[in-house]
């Protein structure tokens, strides 16, 4: 083949280029969009926050089932904590007043989890108690998966 002769048009070879570049610019659409409606549906960047989310939320149906066992075993990510309860600053039976008897809101009944924020090592997730107006916080430490009452609250 010489300089002045062209290839012949292959127009499979230039569907599927054509193809190809739809698809690429589709994924990254759908990239940008799932990165971008999770930040603004407040579940973080690519929805990082929604396991968080669904810790709390069970955690909280635990608690509203009165399994309080199971629910402190969520709290301090451990489910063998009765072989060790010594292990523990914030005893069961601490735990158990907190969430029951001692508690600002009472005896949980509902829960809605309102907003979550990330910082460096923990998510904050700001829960509604018994249709409460006030927005109770709770940290998810994401280390080690305990759970922990937050000093912060945030803007949801």
């Amino acid at each position: 083949m010489s300089l002045m002769q062209a290839e012949p048009y292959d127009e499979k070879k230039e569907a599927r280029k054509k193809h190809l570049l739809i698809a690429a610019l589709a994924a990254v659409v759908l990239f940008i969009a799932i990165a971008l409606s999770g930040f603004f549906m407040g579940h973080g960047w690519f929805f990082s926050n929604v396991p968080a989310e669904i810790r709390v939320n069970t955690f909280l149906k635990t608690v509203e089932a009165g399994d309080f066992p199971k629910a402190y075993a969520l709290w301090m990510n451990d489910a063998d904590w009765q072989q060790h309860p010594q292990k523990f600053d914030y005893s069961f039976q601490r735990f158990t007043e907190d969430w029951s008897t001692k508690s600002d809101y009472g005896i949980v009944h509902s829960h809605h989890v309102s907003c979550t924020r990330r910082d460096q090592h923990s998510i904050i997730i700001g829960v509604t108690i018994n249709n409460s107006p006030d927005i109770f916080f709770l940290i998810y430490e994401t280390r080690d998966g305990t759970l922990s009452y937050s000093p912060v609250k945030l803007e949801c």
